[in-house]
């Protein structure tokens, strides 16, 4: 008599999933970092190295006169916060950006309204716009040396043709940091113009079209529609150009080198004084460290508010 075998129960374990990349060359699972190499090698050498070996750097008496290195330990640092000359750049450097940042966000916003249109008048506002941020700093800063000369220059010739009386604009304390800021929005607000100009092109046409006709007039469109649409590029300009302009130099060390009386010197130019004047580059290290530990913290501010805002919208 046969004996009958029971009927294997099925199995309900699944076979195991691939790995991923499994099966697959050597190459092709490792040829996307071939293409990445060259930047990260070139990130790590400029970049990388050079930020590891400042911030050790700040610890020692290093010099480029040729003295021998010596450990400080926190002296560099002891003596940076106890230096009048740091907080009164750091000051300048503020009132800077302050001061420069709010037009430079305006005037971009107003002039890519005026130039979003097409045809001549709309590519002519647009070439002059954008025309002077490629400009070199040093061909800047000539032009508006000149423009704020007393006597002969062109703001003190409409100053004297008004009736009033002639300013020393690059020499005076109180009007130095005013004609630096005015410089600085002329040569660089091209930039922001351009980011605006490219998002009010992004805005589709069919919501200004629904728009009008529901009854909305311009003003109406413009502050909810527009605006709103451009807050998420507002927030990165706000970003920018914080960060741009509390890393000012150019232009104040080629108009004022600093003055009068350090009343323009930013703080990037007391680094580079201390460092490259003084020949301290530990001191200078310790400054620099300082100044990007604020930076760090401004940007991280400036990005949870309006990362806050977009999701409260």
């Amino acid at each position: 008599m046969a004996v009958q075998t029971p009927p294997r129960a099925l199995s309900t374990t699944r076979p195991a999933a691939p790995k991923p990349g499994a099966g697959r060359p050597w190459m092709e699972r490792w040829g996307g970092l071939f293409f990445v190499a060259p930047f990260l090698l070139l990130f790590a050498v400029f970049l990388v190295w050079p930020t590891i070996n400042g911030f050790w750097n700040s610890f020692f008496n290093t010099s480029l006169a040729g003295v021998k290195q010596e450990f400080l330990g926190l002296q560099n640092w002891r003596e940076m916060f106890g230096d009048p000359a740091v907080w009164s750049s750091l000051k300048n450097t503020l009132v800077f950006t302050a001061m420069s940042t709010p037009p430079l966000v305006i005037v971009a916003l107003v002039m890519a309204l005026l130039a979003n249109r097409k045809g001549l008048l709309g590519w002519l506002l647009r070439f002059s716009y954008f025309a002077p941020f490629v400009l070199p700093a040093t061909v800047v800063t000539l032009i508006w040396v000149w423009i704020y000369q007393p006597g002969f220059g062109l703001v003190n010739g409409l100053l004297t043709s008004g009736g009033f009386a002639e300013i020393d604009w690059l020499n005076t304390e109180n009007r130095a940091m005013l004609a630096v800021v005015i410089t600085t929005v002329w040569w660089t607000v091209g930039f922001n113009f351009l980011l605006y100009l490219a998002a009010l092109q992004g805005i589709p046409a069919q919501v200004y079209e629904a728009a009008a006709i529901d009854g909305a007039n311009g003003r109406q469109q413009l502050f909810r529609i527009t605006l709103p649409l451009l807050s998420r590029t507002t927030g990165l300009i706000v970003v920018l150009q914080l960060v741009a302009s509390l890393k000012i130099f150019d232009q104040i060390y080629l108009m004022t080198n600093g003055g009068p009386n350090y009343a323009t010197r930013p703080i990037i130019q007391y680094i580079y004084q201390s460092g490259f004047t003084s020949y301290r580059i530990g001191y200078a290290s310790a400054i620099s460290y300082l100044f990007f530990a604020i930076i760090v913290i401004v940007s991280v501010a400036q990005f949870k508010l309006f990362s806050g805002r977009r999701d409260a919208a």
